[in-house]
């Protein structure tokens, strides 16, 4: 990645496994949306290609994501695991990547067997949060748990207990750990003064609950009594009061009071029937026995409890019985009485830590399971916060979870840049004024990035040091719980980005020698810190922070009901060079030494755990090294992510636009990098990398930098032409899925920079300019970007799938390709208009002009003219297709025609 732009990085096709002639690839089904019926005279499906033409490769259709995700779960009707299947679909034929495959299948049979030695299940494994953290129980009492293998001493700190490291403690003798360190402690509710504690231990008095029934002051001796009197019957109660009575009267009546002490006295036994026929003489005449009858005949046949022979009036006797479950409500007392009662050991808001005591001293941690973080006053160390709210402020859900149906249309953003005003903007903020935005834009995802808590603003929110808190700067978390219930509303589903991949190396709030040891979430040595950007590596092969982890995920899901997952950064946790290495794309740099097989494991646990326990999940892996299998079958040998982001086709836009002449851009060049990986593949023009690097946006390039200037009267929205087709060829190309940063739907002309120490720590630029959406070429390029994601909406184009390259032509400039029964043609010359331009078309008929990026609303020209929006074929072969159509394609344009 050092020696090359990303995009000319893109992996060689490896060697067939067989003579690739004998299996030619299939062509994808072209669906016809239903609003729409065939011409007469057009032929569908029929594939032309010409040898001046630049041809992607056509793979299969894409399965659904629904019937994807059914038969990845392991042990589906009809999945036959197989741990390198992938490989022969993509005809790959290399051993040494086989070989590591069917290695990394073996682990992840040994890892799936010590996570349910400990936990059961993946389900069991990815609730952690429902134990460990802070969690109140149901008998007057809140339970706190941690994990911290590396302590001798843990307790909790804060302003309920004056920040005293004694008082509320787990140590040897005192509750304690458990042999894995995970540290409980219990901190009982106080009672209100002239209040006496319960003689029951079962006594309830629920914090967050009503009970009606329990509220009615009815005295606990009393309920026990009428349990007594109205359900037990007195034989019932007597016997069970004493258990061996029926035994040793069976053995008196049977031997007698002074019975025999060994065998000899025994003597020889009657048989079974024998014995019972006189017990039974003897049991009639005793008719003051109460007790039920429940006789076991032995008749010679092996035991079986569901074939023993019993009284059948007992037995209908004792199953008419209910339990006692009216009384036991009357023990559930609800938050009223619990208020009359009890005192909240610690209360909704208070702030608290986490004490150990290593043998490096004592250390005051923020938990790693906490929900909610704040800085300290002085902005020395954070300190958790006790998020409890009461009954009647509890976020109450009102909308529930959209489904996609057909593209990906993802709208990228920042909460805290998503204002106008220079500050940190907020989750209600956002929730107001920009998610109305994005439906209106016709996107049907939001995803989020910089949500989790994290210290350092700068870093965008990557740099994550709490994993289970959303960031406190936007809000509360019922802040972010709204701001995902009104996305659901508007029809949005909502994806994270998630940064499981490594974390902040902070050691007062984040995870870094959390428990005073170097090897409790991390690797220790070199291994365990990244090269160049000072993080710390998840220790992928430890049963426990695959706990956290797999938990983590999990909680994002159950907690605040997120959709999905994007990922981030897979290439510095897939490899120890954490990514930043010269890579070719060669099959042995995806199974060299260099290949954390630990970390594989992990994602292929985390696509099963998710698709398995939440099915409509969407889960999608950035990884710029294309690792291969990454939208694969973990059956097969994949690694069951939905979708993969092609990093290339960012990296190949802005090496052009920063180096490459306008009048020298190979069309074809362009082609191969767009649909060279087009299956399940999400790509974009550009996304919110420039915040971190410092880069300009793809707008202030372009408009800007003199470069792609033209002889107009409007220079601007001419040059502004060149990212519409930029922007379309990126979006019909993609593989049914697709992303666009904040802003950039109406060309933001500035670019994002993050309060730092470089710029002052200045918000000037930390923001987005709303306003410009209703001036001059902004409005434009706004408009054509929403026509676009409508057209989408409502013809499924880049669900149809793979593009067939029909023409492709580095002279002129012109790219032409068909998508289902979508033609899309471009001229990216920044000179030239082509009057009566041939392309080859597969179909005979005529073609409607649906969308044309050089119309006026559009900040075009408008050189076409109304008589020009309809076009017929004639039967002149051109690209090697049988018909052609004749086109006029003003300079940079392009065409959407059907």
């Amino acid at each position: 990645m050092a020696s090359c732009p990303l995009f000319l990085m893109t992996p060689r096709p490896p060697p067939a496994l067989v003579d690739a002639s004998r299996f030619p690839p299939l062509a994808g089904s072209a669906d016809l949306p239903t609003s729409r019926r065939p011409r007469p005279g057009r032929r569908h499906g029929h594939r032309c290609d010409s040898s001046s033409s630049s041809s992607a490769p056509r793979d299969r259709p894409p399965r659904p994501r629904q019937q994807r995700q059914r038969s990845q779960r392991p042990g589906g009707r009809g999945d036959v695991v197989d741990p390198v299947g992938f490989l022969a679909k993509l005809g790959v034929s290399d051993r040494a990547f086989a070989q590591f495959l069917r290695d990394r299948h073996k682990a992840l049979k040994d890892r799936r067997w010590e996570l349910c030695s400990r936990f059961i299940d993946l389900k069991e494994a990815s609730s952690g949060f429902e134990l460990l953290g802070m969690h109140r129980h149901r008998q007057h009492r809140i339970d706190f748990m941690e994990w911290a293998p590396g302590a001798r001493y843990c307790s909790l700190v804060g302003d309920f207990n004056e920040w005293s490291p004694t008082e509320n403690c787990a140590r040897e003798g005192h509750l304690g750990h458990d042999d894995f360190g995970y540290w409980f402690i219990i901190l009982e509710d106080k009672l209100r003064d002239g209040q006496e504690p319960d003689e029951y231990f079962f006594q309830e008095y629920n914090y967050v609950d009503d009970y009606d029934k329990g509220d009615n002051g009815v005295d606990a001796e009393e309920i026990m009594h009428r349990m007594k009197e109205e359900y037990w019957e007195p034989g019932e109660i007597r016997s069970r009061k004493s258990q061996l009575e029926m035994v040793v009267k069976l053995y008196e009546q049977m031997f007698g009071p002074n019975g025999p002490q060994t065998e000899e006295e025994l003597g020889e036994i009657p048989d079974a029937q024998t014995r019972y026929n006189e017990w039974k003489s003897l049991q009639k005449a005793d008719s003051s026995s109460l007790s039920p009858s429940y006789d076991i005949i032995d008749n010679g046949q092996p035991f079986d409890i569901f074939n023993v022979v019993t009284d059948r009036a007992s037995f209908e006797k004792f199953q008419a019985k209910k339990p006692p479950l009216a009384y036991w409500v009357e023990m559930r007392k609800g938050r009223k009485a619990w208020l009359e009662k009890y005192v909240p050991t610690i209360s909704h808001k208070d702030k608290y830590r986490v004490y150990f005591n290593t043998p490096d001293g004592a250390l005051e941690r923020v938990p790693a399971w906490a929900t909610y973080v704040l800085p300290d006053t002085e902005g020395k160390q954070s300190y958790a916060v006790h998020w409890e709210p009461p009954p009647e402020e509890i976020y109450k859900w009102r909308f529930g979870r959209p489904k996609v149906k057909g593209s990906l249309r993802i709208y990228e953003s920042h909460v805290g840049i998503s204002g106008s005003e220079q500050k940190v903007s907020s989750f209600q903020e956002f929730t107001s004024k920009v998610l109305p935005h994005i439906k209106n834009s016709g996107y049907n995802a939001v995803q989020l990035i910089g949500v989790v808590e994290h210290k350092d603003y700068s870093s965008v929110g990557y740099k994550v040091t709490n994993y289970f808190a959303v960031s406190s700067r936007f809000g509360t978390p019922d802040d972010f719980k709204k701001l995902v219930d009104e996305a659901h509303g508007l029809g949005l589903v909502v994806l994270l980005d998630i940064v499981h991949s490594y974390a902040s190396a902070d050691e007062l709030v984040g995870l870094s020698l959390f428990d005073g040891s170097n090897d409790c979430y991390f690797h220790s040595g070199k291994r365990g810190h990244h090269k160049y950007w000072g993080t710390r590596m998840f220790k992928y092969d430890d049963v426990d922070v695959l706990h956290f982890l797999l938990s983590n995920l999990n909680w994002w899901v159950t907690e605040y009901r997120i959709d999905g997952f994007q990922f981030h950064s897979l290439s510095s946790m897939l490899y120890t060079h954490n990514g930043f290495s010269t890579f070719t794309g060669a099959m042995e740099e995806y199974c060299n030494q260099y290949v954390d097989k630990d970390a594989l494991i992990y994602l292929i646990l985390a696509n099963e755990m998710l698709h398995d326990l939440h099915p409509d999940i969407i889960t999608i892996a950035e990884d710029a090294t294309f690792y291969p299998g990454l939208c694969e079958l973990t059956t097969q040998g994949g690694l069951g992510f939905d979708y993969c982001v092609n990093l290339s086709v960012p990296e190949m836009w802005l090496w052009h636009l920063e180096n490459v002449p306008e009048q020298e851009w190979s069309m074809s060049k362009i082609m191969k990098v767009l649909v060279s990986r087009n299956q399940n593949m999400l790509s974009y023009v550009e996304n919110h990398n420039q915040s971190i690097s410092g880069r300009k946006s793809f707008a202030e390039i372009i408009l800007n930098s003199g470069k792609f200037s033209i002889r107009s009267v409007d220079d601007g929205l001419m040059e502004a032409s060149l990212l519409k087709i930029i922007k379309l060829i990126t979006f019909t190309t993609s593989g049914g899925a697709y992303l666009n940063f904040m802003g950039n739907e109406f060309a933001h002309p500035k670019r994002v920079e993050f309060p730092m120490s470089s710029n002052d720590y200045s918000f000037r630029l930390a923001n987005r300019q709303w306003e410009l959406l209703d001036k001059g070429f902004h409005k434009h390029f706004f408009d054509f970007d929403k026509d676009v994601m409508s057209l989408d909406e409502n013809e499924r184009i880049i669900s149809k799938g793979s593009p067939s390259i029909h023409h492709c032509d580095d002279t002129s400039m012109v790219i032409c390709f068909t998508r289902g029964p979508f033609l899309f043609v471009f001229n990216f010359n920044p000179e030239v208009s082509h009057q009566s331009y041939l392309v080859g078309v597969d179909e005979a008929g005529e073609y409607q002009l649906i969308l044309n990026t050089d119309e006026t609303k559009y900040g075009g020209r408008g050189e076409l003219k109304s008589s020009q929006y309809v076009r017929r074929t004639c039967d002149k072969r051109v690209d090697g297709c049988r018909n052609s159509l004749e086109l006029s394609l003003p300079l940079r344009s392009a065409q959407f025609e059907f």
